[in-house]
């Protein structure tokens, strides 16, 4: 009898199990669920790029998958993109709670939800992004002072072969570092060290396995599991964080910031009250969510982009005769002169498409119910853009699977951006940083390929493209070999 009652649970447990992976009426269709893994094995967990894509030839450009008894819709290819992200925007541009990053974000901006706070918060960081130069000569001397330290290097390298990692990681710490807390940081520095490390790791475990089951299994979440170290990592960044503002707080002059830290505290003081969704907390978070982009996707294309040029050296040389060209005797390069280069416009932009530095964007959700391509989608229903779709299709663009700046040239060589480019996502969460990135791009390959010439090391065998699979896809590590231009 006792045995006959424990198999009858048994069957109701996986009976309402069963219930809880059911898709809705007019959902998007996809493969069938497990009870608990949800589709978790349809999917390597080490890289999951090949199976989306798989999974969209099966199922279409709008399909759905389980994370554990989470409803998951993936969408695919231009038209889906747009109806989603522009033409709908508001509908789709929530963030979902209680998921790895949402918790390790929290009071943060990247995964804030769609709302009042989230919308002051966006306008406020675009209106001190302009205020602090960006686009202006101030934001390009910070730039091109950083780009120093980075001639510095190359410098000290010439003749030898040298890992450009650690480097483009460097440059795209400072600057961001300069815009956030108004100061640079010597590559020995405490802070400097430690947040690398605690970025390093956290990227890694964000898109790794254990990221996957923490969605997707709740009841691990309080295991000593190694996802653990993310928060500590979080934490210990916080207090990093904390002590800047706090000397922040001593030494500013109220009224006349000098980086985006003093630009919230003057924010909060003309506020002034406990209603106001600005706080000191949010404050911190926010400055890592700013640190973490503008560090991670910036140095992991500058790696790209240079991995490209050296072994299309056709391509470099090419580069640089118009750069000789556009820039003839000027001293430095300066963000205008991208009018003049339309083929090194292009192919920084053919590096963005080829990099595809956040190969999923971040996660968005509907924020009421809602329709997509047809399909019933409930309020809360997670959404994954799948960027590849986009950024390689077929249809959009005349080299989709190769690296050709043509991509971006017209018949006239003059440089076009199609409608399909969108490294940066599209619609209210488009990436904050883009006008920043776009800038350093531009200003750190033009100085670097005026001055020197970059090769790709015979010793070192055939160049592997294939990247390695984090929160931002990067190219595995490699070395080059630096010359000095004869440019006489």
């Amino acid at each position: 009898m006792f045995v006959s009652f424990i198999l009858l649970c048994i069957c109701v447990f996986y009976f309402i199990l069963c219930l809880k992976c059911q898709r809705p009426k007019n959902f998007p269709p996809g493969p069938h669920p497990l009870p608990i893994l949800g589709n978790l094995l349809n999917l390597s967990l080490d890289n999951p790029i090949g199976d989306f894509e798989r999974l969209r030839t099966c199922y279409g450009n709008v399909y759905s998958l389980f994370f554990g008894s989470k409803p998951v819709v993936v969408i695919n290819g231009l038209q889906a993109m747009k109806e989603a992200m522009i033409t709908k925007a508001a509908d789709f541009a929530g963030r979902p709670q209680n998921i790895f990053i949402s918790d390790l974000d929290h009071n943060g901006m990247a995964m804030a939800d769609y709302g009042p706070g989230w919308k002051e918060h966006r306008r406020f960081a675009l209106r001190t992004f302009r205020s602090l130069g960006l686009g202006k000569q101030s934001m390009e001397q910070r730039i091109l002072g950083e780009i120093q330290y980075t001639m510095e290097t190359l410098e000290s390298s010439i003749g030898t072969m040298m890992s450009p990692q650690i480097m483009f990681h460097n440059a795209a710490f400072n600057i961001i570092c300069q815009v956030l807390f108004g100061t640079r940081y010597g590559y020995d520095d405490n802070f400097f060290k430690v947040v690398v490390q605690c970025l390093k790791e956290n990227s890694q475990l964000l898109n790794g396995p254990w990221a996957m089951l923490y969605d997707s299994v709740p009841i691990i979440r309080n295991l000593p599991l190694p996802f653990m170290k993310a928060f500590k990592n979080t934490e210990t960044s916080k207090k990093l964080i904390t002590h800047l503002v706090t000397e922040h707080k001593e030494t500013r002059v109220p009224g006349q910031p000098r980086d985006f830290l003093d630009c919230y505290l003057d924010e909060l003081e003309k506020r002034g009250d406990n209603s106001s969704s600005f706080c000191e907390d949010r404050l911190i978070v926010f400055a890592l969510d700013l640190h973490f982009a503008g560090t991670d996707s910036m140095s992991n294309t500058l790696l790209t982009g240079f991995l490209y040029l050296m072994t299309y050296p056709h391509i470099q040389e090419r580069c640089q005769q118009e750069i000789d060209r556009a820039l003839e005797k000027k001293d430095h390069v300066s963000y205008d002169d991208r009018h003049n280069m339309p083929y090194m416009q292009a192919v920084i932009h053919e590096v963005q498409r080829i990099a595809n530095t956040a190969p999923f964007s971040v996660f968005h959700c509907t924020t009421t119910d809602t329709q997509l391509m047809g399909y019933f989608l409930p309020r809360g229903t997670m959404i994954i853009q799948n960027m590849n779709s986009v950024l390689s299709s077929e249809e959009q663009w005349k080299f989709p699977h190769e690296f050709n700046p043509e991509n971006f040239l017209n018949d006239q060589g003059e440089f076009v951006k199609p409608e399909a480019f969108m490294p940066f996502s599209a619609g209210p969460r488009m990436c904050l940083g883009e006008g920043l990135a776009r800038m350093e791009l531009f200003l750190i390959m033009v100085t670097l390929l005026r001055k020197f010439k970059f090769v790709w090391p015979e010793e070192a065998g055939q160049p592997d493209y294939t990247p390695v699979y984090g929160i931002t896809l990067s190219p595995k590590p490699y070395s080059m070999k630096v010359q000095v231009r004869d440019t006489q």
